[in-house]
């Protein structure tokens, strides 16, 4: 009997996965493949891999107890042909397959290889839509058509009224569609701040580690202290344990850091809901359920829900409506190579010590860490915004292209040219020194602006304002900065620049081999 072949990628660990939905297990075979190609796109960080393959594993036998026949392709196995379609083929010389299904990739480029399948291997292949999303990429072309601008906070809205979330009727709960002013405050050193829930690696993921430090001894990112779920059940606790233990301060310290504090009061849910481990409407459900139930203020559900139903299908629909152009854009002209620090962490200055520091260690970091502390500098200093977006897609457990890309060169570095972003996320250190206590353990002064005890930030900020002028200066946004700059003396703009240009010459451009 010809059976259906339905192939299962990493970031599709759902059982209401399409493809298996209009699927039956007596006549189908699931593939799940670890494959070098897919494992060194990038350097991914050892801890993503690790997650991955060790939820891919988990998932498959959770499919096996549940009737399906799954094959399964480790990473370390000898046959292992290395790619996607190359392990395809593998399976069609094994089986009498009569059809391939499989649910949309997510990625462009996986997206394009799939479409090879029906003429490379003379199989009809299906490719079925994937449905846990709550906008389809029909429905955000058609929202998208005839402008200029995309701006997240009207698509926002569409949003809220589709799931009904946080309505009261036709209009917001409370009256308002955002809180985000209220989600402003910098955190203060708190013993009883909030750990974040730890699964003790089992033997699957102790088998997992042991294959990754062997395969890449050499790769970014430790691999001591895994603590991440890799089941649905473990993700299901981990949501229940942020709706009951963070979420009622979230909302007022999401955008604060503090040293030594990398989670703070950060859900640390993003890996199990792009995995597919968790739904979008499932957590937002849960976080308006304890907004209802008193457990958690409305700036707090708020801003959750926002981060899930606008800005996440937002960065989505950006992605599939222009790719494959997306990827190379440069507005900026932004051509500077990847400091070396960024894979070690290594520098003086104290905020992106901590924020890389703490990626080495747990593959995370949170938004504001990732946009105005490494998003930031590299914006400054004028780092090219496709191996900003490569470093990103790297080094983070919850980073795939489609969320990542649109994140890094259009929201953080401006390179879509305000496609995305209304203005480009760029500041002096004044703003980490408001959001954090960073600046207090800094060798570098946040106060000063020219010498050597002066913060970088702060040069490198009116080097950005200046160089990009012709660029920028039409922007309603940045008005004011250039009005400052306008109105700065000669002396006090050619000491900046000098000292930022100072400052520029003595960075090191990676040259570690980091895969």
């Amino acid at each position: 009997m010809s059976k259906t072949l339905i192939p299962i990628f990493a970031d599709q660990l759902s059982l209401n996965l399409s493809s298996l939905e209009v699927s039956s297990p007596e006549d189908s075979i699931i593939l799940m493949m670890e494959v070098n190609e897919e494992a060194t796109t990038v350097p991914h960080h050892r801890k993503k891999l690790i997650f991955l393959f060790s939820a891919m594993r988990h998932f498959a036998k959770e499919l096996e107890e549940l009737g399906w026949t799954v094959e399964y392709v480790k990473l370390g196995d000898k046959v292992n042909s290395g790619s996607f379609s190359s392990e395809i083929k593998r399976a069609l010389s094994r089986h009498d397959i009569s059809q391939i299904r499989v649910c949309e990739p997510s990625e462009y480029r996986v997206l394009e290889t799939v479409k090879q399948w029906d003429a490379q291997f003379d199989v009809p292949t299906t490719i079925t839509p994937d449905h846990r999303f709550i906008a389809d990429h029909a429905e955000f072309e058609e929202w998208a058509e005839g402008r200029k601008q995309y701006r997240m906070e009207f698509f926002y809205r569409q949003m809220r009224r589709k799931t009904d979330l946080l309505m009261d009727g036709d209009k917001p709960e409370g009256g308002k569609w955002n809180y985000d002013a209220q989600n402003r405050k910098p955190a203060k050193d708190d013993l009883f701040m909030p750990k974040p829930l730890k699964f003790e690696p089992d033997s699957i993921t102790q088998d997992v580690i042991e294959m990754i430090e062997t395969k890449f001894p050499n790769r970014f990112g430790s691999t001591d202290g895994f603590f991440f779920a890799v089941t649905r059940k473990g993700a299901k606790q981990a949501l229940a344990y942020f709706i009951k233990n963070v979420l009622p301060k979230f909302g007022d310290y999401q955008d604060a850091m503090l040293t030594g504090e990398p989670f703070l009061y950060h859900s640390l849910l993003s890996m199990y809901l792009n995995a597919g481990l968790l739904g979008p409407l499932e957590i937002c459900e849960a976080v308006e359920k304890a907004y209802q139930d008193d457990k958690a203020p409305l700036n707090a559900a708020e801003g959750y829900i926002r981060q899930i139903i606008a800005w996440r299908e937002y960065v989505r629909g950006i992605y599939w409506l222009k790719m494959p152009e997306y990827l190379e854009q440069n507005a900026l002209n932004a051509k500077r190579g990847l400091p070396e620090f960024y894979w070690t962490g290594e520098t003086d200055m104290h905020c992106l010590s901590e924020a890389i520091g703490q990626t080495i260690e747990h593959a995370y970091a949170h938004h504001i860490q990732r946009l105005m502390i490494t998003g930031n500098f590299a914006l400054l200093i004028g780092v090219d915004p496709k191996q900003l977006h490569e470093w990103y897609l790297a080094v983070y457990i919850d980073a795939f292209e489609w969320v990542e890309l649109p994140n890094t060169l259009g929201m953080s570095q401006f390179g879509d040219g305000g496609l995305l972003g209304s203005k480009p996320y760029a500041s002096s250190g004044a703003y980490i020194n408001r959001m954090s206590n960073y600046c207090s353990d800094c060798k570098y002064d946040v106060k000063t602006r020219v010498g050597e005890n002066a913060c970088p930030f702060n040069s490198l900020y009116w080097h950005f304002i200046a160089r990009n002028e012709e660029a920028l200066s039409g922007n309603n946004r940045m008005a004011m900065p250039y009005r400052n700059l306008s109105k700065m003396d000669k002396d006090t703009r050619k000491s900046l620049i000098s000292q930022a240009e100072t400052f520029l010459e003595s960075l090191e451009p990676t040259k570690g081999d980091y895969f």
